[in-house]
C-alpha cells in the first residue's frame, strides 16, 4: 500500500489577492475556481506536481459558523496563526529573490538551518507562514 498526498488547504481571506500571490509570484497554475453557498475555494499546483494540489480555502468554511466563530478565525488568520506550509525550492537564494521582488513579507533571508536545508520564509497575503527550503549540498 501506498499513501501519498493529494491535496492540502491554506486559508486566505481574500482570493483575489492569494490568486495573484500563488500564481503570478510563487509560479503555481490555478486548476479550480468553485464558488459555493457565498464561499470560494480555488485550486492551485506546480506545474511539476500534477498530483499533489492546495486549495485556498474561506478561514471557516461551514456555513453553519457562528458569528463568534468566524471573527475567532479571522483574528488567527490575521496572526499568521492557522497554518504553514514548507515547499522545495532548488534554488533557496533566488526563489527568495523573485518573492521579495515582487513584494513578499519577508520573515527570514535565506539561511543554513542545522537540520540540513537552507530555507526563507515569507507570509502570503492572508498571513500564512510559507517556507522555501532546499537541502544542503553534503
Amino acid at each position: 500500500m501506498d499513501i501519498t498526498l493529494s491535496t492540502c488547504f491554506i486559508a486566505v481571506d481574500d482570493h483575489d489577492k492569494a490568486i495573484p500571490f500563488y500564481r503570478d509570484v510563487l509560479g503555481l497554475e490555478v486548476r479550480n475556481d468553485v464558488g459555493f453557498e457565498g464561499m470560494r475555494w480555488v485550486t492551485v499546483g506546480s506545474p511539476s506536481q500534477p498530483d499533489v494540489s492546495i486549495v485556498l480555502e474561506p478561514p471557516l468554511a461551514d456555513p453553519n459558523a457562528s458569528p463568534a466563530d468566524r471573527q475567532t478565525m479571522a483574528e488567527l488568520l490575521a496572526k499568521g496563526l492557522l497554518r504553514g506550509v514548507l515547499f522545495a525550492t532548488d534554488d533557496c537564494d533566488a526563489t527568495f529573490e523573485r518573492i521579495s521582488a515582487a513584494g513578499g513579507e519577508v520573515l527570514q533571508e535565506p539561511m543554513d538551518q542545522p537540520y540540513g536545508v537552507r530555507d526563507c520564509a515569507f507570509r502570503d497575503p492572508a498571513g500564512n507562514l510559507l517556507r522555501f527550503t532546499q537541502p544542503l549540498k553534503k
